[in-house]
């Protein structure tokens, strides 16, 4: 055996992220403003130490799993954060998925303790006996329903703590994402990647700096909310607006005139309903630099309107949970309407048809993307993993063409999966909710634009009976889904039709029903 072994050098994403602002002197400035007040970054720093500590006495060992649903607040970064310092796995989800989807990731991942919001306890509370992995419910607020107390046991401990010696390529945290099946699917993200995203996109494509505040729609369980609320103000010692509630338009524009931050990060569907709101304020009302959209293409009308009204611009990008975050974006001074930019700088982009092979330049292909901040694998899915992560290249799933002059214009999804309001939906997911209903024999979801160039869910469907109120019908079954499914997931139309279109074998066609807009 060779005696020339390889030195592997200590980082920690929680240490990388926080410390650097305690040496720069930056201890007392604000690091979060939620919906108790500015923290700063010495108390941050403190609280991540203490729940490293709980993490210690409630017996947590290293690279095992915790699964937090946590509402935007302070909490969520202590216990992010804290949980990779102390090497443990933080496993950030959805707050909107329904009983079924948080009983499977709790088992998928054998977490042994639960970090919830009170507000969020109750689609857990019917199955946390069944997952024998499952030894600890850690509750945020004051409703503890009988279990433990994250501010009790927070405060009880040391705010020092050594962290663990991990490296770059130790796996550091997972994020949860949908496929064409419904089922979501842990993607293993390494501590390595969460620096390589606010170095690559945050400070050198967009430039974000240290006197930046930041706010974003997009919440802390999304990669894309992840790096926007979290990682890139950390990154620079900005400070960050965390919004526990919903972004509705006139939150986010109350936001917008009485914080003043000077970088926002939404939506497409956000920024839609922001114009249409009344609620945004004057040009010299705001103190926005630029926004910042991905999750789905920006309609060039739709930036259109938004630079007229606000007098700044929207940054469009594209990143994926597997990617971590945007890998193709628009920039300050280089925006091109109706197209995701160029690639952010570190990242490598291609363009393959079939066999894998390039296209030529202004010709389809799917997207597929090379950079430092891929994801090692999905957690227990070894085919999934093969077809998404190959080599040094990982498959978006998106068709794209680059036109003469280097840009990438998006064309849509290489599958039949949807992007509502930047949240994946599977219309597979959707019909079996409703062929439920009784009065449906067959049904096909496929994506339809909504009067601002937004794709949400539309619904075919044949009815068992001839004889029927259509108008009703359809309300019905919205209310019918709703009731079974996230709520974003309903189908915005519905309409019905004698049969739908199939092969010879009985495959429906659903590239027959879909919008030819």
């Amino acid at each position: 055996m060779s005696g020339n072994a390889e030195v592997v050098e200590a980082f920690n994403a929680a240490v990388d992220l926080i410390d650097h602002n305690l040496a720069a002197g930056r201890g007392q400035k604000v690091a979060v403003i939620d919906k108790s007040g500015p923290h700063s970054y010495q108390a941050l720093s403190d609280d991540i130490n203490r729940f490293a500590n709980v993490l210690r006495q409630i017996g947590v060992q290293r690279e095992q799993r915790i699964v937090l649903c946590l509402n935007d607040s302070i909490d969520f970064p202590i216990c992010f954060l804290g949980a990779i310092k102390a090497g443990v796995i933080p496993v950030p989800i959805n707050t909107r998925f329904t009983e079924s989807d948080y009983s499977f990731i709790l088992e998928d991942s054998r977490a042994v303790a639960l970090i919830v919001s009170s507000e969020l306890l109750a689609p857990f509370e019917g199955h946390l006996k069944k997952h024998p992995a499952l030894k600890s419910i850690i509750v945020s607020g004051d409703n503890v329903n009988g279990h433990l107390s994250l501010s009790e046991l927070v405060k009880e401990e040391c705010p020092e703590f050594t962290a663990a010696d991990t490296c770059r390529d130790d796996m550091c945290f997972w994020l949860y994402t949908s496929g064409t099946t419904g089922m979501p699917k842990g993607t293993v993200h390494l501590h390595g990647n969460l620096r390589a995203t606010a170095e690559l996109y945050a400070k050198k494509t967009i430039g974000i700096r240290e006197n930046d505040i930041m706010f974003s729609a997009a919440k802390l369980f999304f990669a894309y909310g992840l790096g926007n609320g979290l990682t890139f103000p950390f990154s620079v010692g900005a400070t960050a607006i965390l919004l526990e509630g919903p972004p509705t338009p006139e939150a986010v524009c109350n936001i917008f005139k009485k914080q003043g931050p000077t970088i926002f990060y939404g939506v497409p569907t956000l920024f839609a309903m922001l114009l249409a709101s009344g609620h945004l304020p004057e040009k010299k009302e705001h103190n926005l630099r630029f926004c910042a959209s991905a999750g789905e293409a920006l309609p060039a009308d739709l930036l259109a309107r938004w630079q007229k009204q606000m007098g700044i611009d929207i940054l469009d990008g594209i990143g994926s949970t597997e990617m971590l975050h945007i890998f193709l974006s628009n920039r300050p001074g280089d925006v091109r309407p109706g197209s995701t930019g160029k690639p952010v700088e570190g990242y490598d982009i291609r363009l393959t048809g079939d066999g894998g092979l390039p296209v030529p330049q202004g010709e389809m292909g799917a997207l597929e993307i090379s950079g430092p901040s891929s994801a090692l694998m999905y957690w227990n899915r070894r085919d999934k993993s093969l077809e998404t992560f190959q080599g040094p290249w990982t498959r978006a799933g998106d068709k794209y063409y680059q036109d003469e002059e280097g840009y990438f214009i998006y064309c849509g999804r290489t599958d039949d999966m949807l992007k509502v309001g930047g949240i994946y939906v599977s219309p597979f997911e959707v019909e079996a909710a409703l062929i439920e209903h009784e009065a449906v024999l067959e049904v096909a979801v496929v994506g339809k634009a909504d009067s601002d160039q937004l794709i949400k869910p539309r619904a075919v469907v044949v009815a068992k009976q001839t004889d029927f109120d259509a108008e009703i019908l359809a309300e019905e079954l919205k209310l019918f889904v709703k009731e079974r499914l996230a709520a974003f997931k309903y189908p915005r139309w519905i309409e019905f039709v004698d049969e739908l279109p199939k092969t010879a074998t009985g495959k429906i066609q659903r590239f027959k029903l879909r919008d030819p807009s």
